[in-house]
């Protein structure tokens, strides 16, 4: 049986699908689990079937939530590169990754769920978050701007720590606070 190609989608329905993944990060983030999914249609200014034609099931809406939150923030390192000094691009993208930290944190119970069922909404993170870190470090470290004895998966493992003791909206600021001293202690010293 040949399958056909999925046909892209229209202008509309595009701008309908970000609307929706956009709000529902908003949404599991403060309410958590508990999130209606007639509450994300509306925080998105969409209808009920509008969101159940993008995404028939919860786990359907938390696992696009989580993989666009994921690529946003690994498809930003390359723009930040482009638009910042290598130190000032690291730690912009640093700040966006308790962004998702954040936003997944919000999530967490209902990834775990999807996991159980046997997908795997986590495949590849762990890499394409490592190769973002490393191609600003590497940015950084030719800059000269960054200690070279610390390695992107030592940072990355930093990261980590930061967010598994902050990684919860009440937190952000002690978890800014971590961050910037991570950050210094990886600057270069004159």
């Amino acid at each position: 049986m040949v399958e056909r190609a999925q046909r892209p989608l229209r202008a509309d329905a595009r701008r309908n699908r970000e609307k929706i993944l956009t709000a529902a990060v908003r949404v599991f983030a403060t309410e958590g689990l508990d999130a209606h999914l007639e509450g994300i249609a509306k925080a998105a200014g969409v209808g009920s079937a509008t969101l159940y034609r993008n995404f028939p099931t919860r786990e359907a809406l938390v696992e696009a939530v989580y993989r666009n939150e994921l690529a946003q923030l690994c498809d930003a390192a390359p723009v930040l590169l482009a638009t910042k000094p290598p130190f000032e691009a690291l730690r912009a993208w640093t700040g966006l990754f308790l962004d998702y930290v954040t936003a997944k944190y919000g999530m967490i119970d209902a990834l775990r769920a999807i996991a159980a069922t046997g997908s795997n909404p986590y495949g590849h993170s762990r890499e394409m978050i490592q190769a973002a870190l490393s191609a600003l470090m590497d940015a950084c470290a030719a800059a000269g701007t960054i200690r070279t004895d610390i390695s992107p998966t030592d940072m990355g493992a930093a990261l980590e720590g930061i967010a598994l003791t902050s990684a919860s909206a009440e937190q952000r600021q002690q978890a800014e606070r971590l961050l910037e001293l991570t950050l210094d202690g990886l600057r270069t010293r004159p």
